[in-house]
């Protein structure tokens, strides 16, 4: 009785984490899987990252209730990156873009991520969005997907139309379609069938109909824990000599830090407890990727699903992370073979969910309404991503809106006034920049060239030099012979 009074006095909330932990399991389990298998790797490899994710960065200092694992906004990156480099080179991969969060953490940097443009994220996971949702419905047809994300989404057509006559592939396409129904419908059932979690639901209704059915469709493959897990070769780090590797590093770094500050704001909303430290959380997120790195597992970053389960199931502190990652490491160590039951149509079916969940839709028309360059930004993002790849879609998307921001900053008022004796009046207010000279040249220059010109620039905020220079050699070329030069009038 002292014994419990004791371990209550110095863990008060350890019931509600308790209970909060299991939770996070139940959602955190098909998904490590599902973006294992997605990603094209051992699916042990999820649940790797998933243990880390909660014992090691779950253990470290930045959001109290944040849960980290893998996450479905990584997955054609990874994807990607493995067809290209190969699965040694993942864990070099993770490993470098690991220690650069914890570089950017200790450096102070993470509250600069607060700064990207929110344009820029929704476009970033919509563009994700897409390419998972067209790559997960050829698992569910039993085919193969084309490499890119327009050859995947060209090829959907084509893929149904064969899956018409393939009775292997009709039986696939109804597993997922029946995982996606559950998913779809879990929220309506009663209060005491919610309490197991949707995602773990799904997969089991769809694994025990495919067993009890004896269905043609493929299940999971399984390795073994220890068999997955395949540290770097010495040899793979020379792979970073090359400019392709570094660029793919970089945006793991990014993408990562972006998705998992972002959550941590989302989630600080969910909960009156105490706030995210952002450098903290940059650090705590790189030390787990640097530990999966050197497992060469999957990379990792704070998941809003599973942050979101871990408030709403009532946790407290982060021992209910920590706890969940103990539950993940011991269905590792003791059940892996489970996994070979689990249908590849019914992971492919909860990816496309989580798929459709980042297209923000809603907020798309919202937008558009009210903002519609900030609109422009995300669908240019998105269709970036689809068309081209995921780092040059979101370098594509932050040089839109820089200068779109420059733009709607670069306002400008050029007033004239002709009494028609003395000299013309031009009087320039607001913020003169080069993106505003095509308008401000063409009004001075249909000034008469046989009369004076008094340019006054003393109302302007910001000049910059390229207008300042151009505005200079006008003022020299424009008047005629014998006329009075252009004079400019500049702030005291």
């Amino acid at each position: 009785m002292t014994d419990n009074r004791t371990l209550i006095s110095r863990f008060p909330h350890l019931r509600q984490d308790f209970a909060a932990s299991l939770v996070v399991f139940l959602v955190a389990l098909p998904l490590c899987v599902g973006v294992a298998v997605a990603s094209g790797v051992p699916a042990e490899l999820g649940l790797v990252t998933g243990i880390v994710g909660g014992i090691v960065t779950g253990l470290m200092r930045g959001s109290s209730l944040q849960v980290s694992g893998p996450a479905a906004g990584m997955t054609v990156l990874v994807f990607e990156a493995v067809k290209e480099f190969g699965l040694p080179v993942l864990g070099v991969i993770v490993l470098v873009a690991g220690a650069l969060q914890v570089a950017m953490g200790l450096l102070r940097l993470g509250r600069y991520f607060r700064a990207i443009s929110v344009s820029v994220v929704e476009g970033m996971l919509a563009g994700i969005g897409l390419v998972i949702i067209a790559g997960q419905l050829y698992p569910a047809l039993a085919a193969k997907a084309p490499d890119s994300g327009l050859g995947k989404i060209a090829g959907v057509p084509g893929a149904f139309l064969d899956a018409l006559g393939d009775t292997g592939a009709l039986a696939s396409l109804a597993v997922a379609a029946g995982t996606i129904a559950v998913l779809l419908l879990w929220k309506h059932t009663p209060a005491k069938v919610r309490a197991v979690p949707g995602p773990l639901a799904a997969v089991g209704l769809a694994t025990l109909a495919a067993f009890a059915l004896d269905l043609p469709v493929a299940t999971v493959e399984v390795r073994g824990l220890l068999g997955s897990i395949q540290p770097p070769p010495l040899s793979a780090f020379g792979e970073l000599a090359g400019v392709g590797l570094l660029g793919t590093v970089v945006a793991f770094t990014l993408i990562a830090s972006a998705e998992s500050l972002f959550s941590a704001a989302a989630v600080d909303r969910l909960h009156s407890g105490p706030r995210t430290q952002y450098n903290k959380e940059l650090v705590a997120q790189g030390a787990g990727n640097m530990v999966c790195g050197v497992l060469g597992a999957l990379p990792m970053t704070a998941v809003i699903v599973r942050s979101a389960a871990n408030v709403q199931a009532g946790a407290r502190t982060k021992a209910s992370r920590v706890m969940h990652g103990v539950w993940l490491l011991l269905f590792a160590a003791l059940l892996p073979g489970v996994l070979a039951y689990i249908p590849v149509p019914a992971l492919a079916g909860i990816l496309i969910h989580a798929g459709a969940k980042l297209v923000p839709l809603r907020a798309l028309t919202v937008l558009w309404r009210e903002h519609r360059g900030e609109a422009l930004v995300l669908a240019a993002t998105a269709v970036s991503i689809v068309a081209v790849s995921m780092f040059e879609g979101v370098l594509i998307g932050l040089a839109l809106a820089v200068v779109k921001t420059a733009w709607e900053a670069s306002h400008v008022k050029l007033e004239i006034v002709d009494k028609g004796a003395g000299p013309v009046e031009a009087h320039l207010a607001g913020n003169a920049t080069f993106l505003r000279l095509p308008k401000i040249l063409d009004s001075l220059e249909a000034l008469p060239q046989d009369r004076p010109v008094r340019l006054d620039l003393s109302g302007l905020h910001h000049l910059d030099h390229a207008c300042r220079t151009a505005l200079e050699n006008w003022a020299a070329r424009h008047s005629a012979a014998g006329t009075e030069p252009v004079k400019l009038v500049t702030a005291a």
